[in-house]
């Protein structure tokens, strides 16, 4: 071979070599230089393991810095599979100890997994014990579990965590991000097997404690709500009852308790209705008599009505055709406005309601607060229910104006009392009243939020000294405490049904007020739903209404006041009033005429016979007897032929259409004039005609003020 072959070769070899190793130099600098940073980041993240330590949840404590929840050591139990020996004997000691299936923890300790949680948060003792089994690749590890120190007590402020110390409800939820701080982690370097690497890096990086929450709840007063709470329960058996206490000046809420309620550190053992569903902030429900607060206060602001103004309650009244009846059987008779928020009489307020008309009367609904939520800080709430505005017949004024036909919640309603209370500012209501972070400082503090005013200061007093007397002399004495001046509404409303309409023998109870009506220091709403038995709230809860604030401004230290006038007797325990009326005659009328002008006249009644005319009555027509008198009706069929004779019904107060059917049973002829109420007729009341005599009335478009 020649030379010159060898040194071909040889110079092919060395550009081979240099080739080669040029391209090995290029990987390399690829590999460490350009890609290093990234293979070293995989490369660690492949042999080392992140495990996330909690951070400490912050502690809830009540106004006066008292304990409600906080975080306590638990021990939960991880396993390595690939460092298990024996998956079907550790399963086996582990089942009855931690109360799970064998067959499950045998799936969970032979998984193709380098780590899994078998059980999260046990008690010491259980941990105590898988410590003494020395089982390869199972360990424990500390973490916290969130402890409510007072059971049930505030449960739906307070709410509850997840397994994770998540918030899942209530204050928990709403101010999760403050309470959880932030997790640390533990950082492990292990093998391809998952087996601890000797020498191996280990670092610790602590967590951050999250922040304390101090509420507005005061832990005393919240225990005179659940303890009246549970007398509610055990007394009436309710569907389901609220109570709630805020202070009117800062909308700081004191108390909030619901029934039904559960434990938060038994969550999952109540229905998911009871914990997931607040009822002070989220129940919906027509707020009855309690909501005419709104209508006075509207009318007096607005100058439609001054509380000596006059009106008369003849124990209904009738608005586009429908008759509304006043709750007292008979009416009030003449009485002043000032009465009329006294007695809760109906026909007063639709009055007043009517007069406002439907602009005005939403200006003042909306301005407090009606129809969206308060803004409190509890998550859940619901927004009520409105009627739009450009949709609202006279009819549904009507009975807004007395509680009907609107929704509220529990906390819009207790907003609105407390804006009358404190001189006419609507204040947004909250839970919590500062935050704190875990080396003592005021992060946040929740300030009163005046939203905006909604009645003069003028007013707002004037009001109150009505709603004094709705307790001193009215529908709400049952709610007066000794020492303490209170002003309050109560309500009845019935309940509504889902199909439309009531349900017949439902009915929300329901008082409102605060106290003392010269400088409030509370007001409280209590609200109780279906109760069994007794049902008016100034019966079922007035009472109630005056054990949570009688207790609670003695707790508070507020001096009672000497010189006070005491109350009346309840409504329903006062004698009636003896008053002289006339009888009408009702013989001839049918039946369900003779009746409406009975109780018209103050009178009672019992049917004797069958038939569905009366014949004859006793006493008769145009005697003098006492309100209230039992007047018996003996009835019979109606008589036919043309011959036979009638007695002309008084026809004051009916429509058209109601003046024709009844004129139409008995025989006689119609012949109107003009539209509206019935105001006059011809022949007179209680003349005796014969049958296919003509009628002669005149209508007229009603004055409020008057019967109708």
């Amino acid at each position: 071979m020649s030379n010159i072959v060898v040194r071909r070769r040889l110079a092919l070899l060395f550009l081979c070599s240099v080739l080669f190793f040029t391209g090995l130099a290029g990987r390399l600098f690829w590999l460490q230089v350009v890609r290093g940073a990234e293979l070293r980041r995989e490369a660690q993240e492949n042999r080392t393991r992140d495990i996330k330590v909690e951070a400490r949840r912050g502690d809830i404590v009540d106004r006066n810095g008292r304990l409600l929840v906080t975080s306590i050591s638990a021990e939960s139990v991880a396993a390595f599979p690939p460092q298990v020996k024996d998956p079907a004997k550790a399963a086996a000691a582990l089942a009855p100890l931690l109360e799970m299936p064998e067959d499950k923890l045998l799936e969970m300790l032979t998984r193709k997994q380098s780590f899994v949680w078998l059980k999260r948060k046990i008690d010491c003792y259980t941990a105590q014990k898988i410590k003494q089994l020395h089982l390869d690749g199972i360990e424990l590890y500390e973490e916290s579990r969130r402890q409510y120190l007072c059971g049930s007590l505030a449960a739906h402020v307070l709410g509850f965590v997840g397994i994770d110390n998540q918030g899942l409800a209530g204050v928990e939820k709403e101010y999760d991000s403050e309470l959880q701080g932030k997790p640390g982690r533990i950082v492990i370097e292990k093998d391809a097997a998952g087996r601890d690497i000797p020498s191996a890096l280990h670092h610790f990086y602590p967590p951050c404690p999250g922040d304390k929450l101090v509420l507005s709840i005061d832990e005393t007063i919240q225990h005179f709500v659940e303890r009246e709470l549970d007398k509610v329960v055990t007394q009436y058996h309710p569907a389901n009852a609220v109570i709630i206490v805020m202070d009117p000046k800062t909308g700081g809420i004191l108390a909030l308790g619901n029934r039904p309620t559960f434990d938060p550190d038994h969550w999952q053992k109540a229905p998911s209705e009871v914990w997931n569903r607040n009822l002070a902030i989220w129940q919906i429900y027509e707020p009855g008599s309690t909501f005419k607060i709104v209508t006075a206060a509207a009318a007096l602001a607005d100058g439609v009505v001054r509380p000596e103004d006059h009106f008369f309650c003849p124990g209904y009244i009738k608005v586009a055709g429908r008759i509304i009846h006043c709750w007292k059987e008979g009416g009030h008779g003449d009485e002043t406005f000032a009465q009329v928020i006294q007695n809760s009489c109906n026909v007063g307020f639709i009055q007043v309601g009517l007069k406002l008309g439907v602009q005005r009367f939403y200006n003042f609904i909306k301005a407090f607060g009606f129809g969206r939520p308060t803004g409190i800080d509890l998550p859940g709430e619901a927004s009520g229910i409105l009627i739009p505005e450009d949709k609202v017949t006279n009819l549904n004024l009507a009975t807004m104006s007395i509680g009907q036909s609107i929704g509220v919640t529990p906390i819009q309603l207790i907003t609105a009392a407390a804006a009358v209370a404190n001189g006419g500012y609507l204040v947004r209501p909250h839970v919590v009243k500062e935050i704190v972070s875990p080396e003592g400082k005021v992060v946040k503090e929740i300030s009163p939020q005046p939203v905006r005013r909604v009645l003069p200061e003028a007013v707002a007093k004037e009001l109150a000294k009505l709603l004094e007397n709705v307790v001193l002399k009215g529908t709400g004495v049952n709610a007066y405490i000794k020492g303490y001046p209170v002003a309050g509404k109560t309500g009845t409303a019935q309940v509504v049904s889902p199909q439309g309409g009531y349900l017949p023998g439902k009915y929300v109870a329901s008082f409102v007020g605060f106290a003392p009506v010269n400088d409030p220091r509370l007001v409280t709403l209590v609200v109780i739903s279906e109760p069994h038995g007794a049902y008016y709230g100034g019966e079922v809860a007035a009472p109630v209404f005056k054990a949570v604030m009688e207790d609670s401004l003695r707790y508070l230290g507020v001096p009672p006041q000497e010189g006070m006038p005491g109350p009346a007797k309840p409504w329903y325990e006062q004698a009636p009033v003896t008053r002289p009326v006339q009888v009408p005659s009702v013989v001839n009328l049918p039946v369900g005429e003779a009746v409406r002008q009975l109780k018209a006249a103050g009178l009672s009644f019992i049917l004797q016979g069958e038939g569905n005319v009366v014949c004859s009555q006793v006493p008769q027509g145009g005697a003098t007897v006492n309100a209230g008198t039992q007047v018996v009706l003996n009835l019979q069929a109606a008589p036919e032929g043309a011959g036979t004779e009638v007695t002309v019904p008084d026809l004051r107060g009916l429509g058209v259409r109601e003046t024709a059917v009844l004129l139409e049973k008995l025989g006689l002829l119609l012949r109107p004039e003009g539209t509206g109420l019935a105001v006059g007729q011809s022949p007179a009341p209680g003349t005796v005609v014969k049958r296919g005599t003509t009628v002669e009335v005149k209508f007229s478009p009603p004055d409020l003020k008057q019967p109708p």
